[in-house]
C-alpha cells in the first residue's frame, strides 16, 4: 500500500514538473525574436502602416517582435494597427 502512494506521489511530481519546465521552454520561445530581414522590415512606411501605429512597437525605437532598433516610421510584415 505505501508503495502505490509513493508511486502516485512520484507520478504527481513528475507531471508538475513536465508542466513547469514546458511553460518556462513557451515563455523563453514567445521572447525569441527575429531578424529584420526575416520580418522584411524597411525604414519606410507601407500603405500608410507605420510601426508607431503597430501594436508591437515599443516607444522610442523597439519592437517586441523583431531585433534591433526600428524606426518609429518604418514596417514589416508583422504589422497589426493599434486598435482604436
Amino acid at each position: 500500500m505505501e508503495e502505490q502512494c509513493l508511486a502516485r506521489r512520484r507520478a504527481v511530481l513528475g507531471v508538475g514538473l513536465a508542466v513547469a519546465g514546458g511553460a518556462i521552454c513557451m515563455r523563453a520561445a514567445a521572447q525569441a525574436k527575429i531578424s529584420k530581414a526575416q520580418a522584411k522590415y524597411q525604414d519606410k512606411p507601407k500603405d500608410g502602416q507605420r510601426c508607431d501605429g503597430c501594436v508591437h512597437f515599443v516607444t522610442p525605437d523597439g519592437c517586441k517582435l523583431v531585433e534591433g532598433k526600428v524606426s518609429p516610421s518604418g514596417w514589416c510584415t508583422l504589422y497589426a494597427a493599434k486598435p482604436k
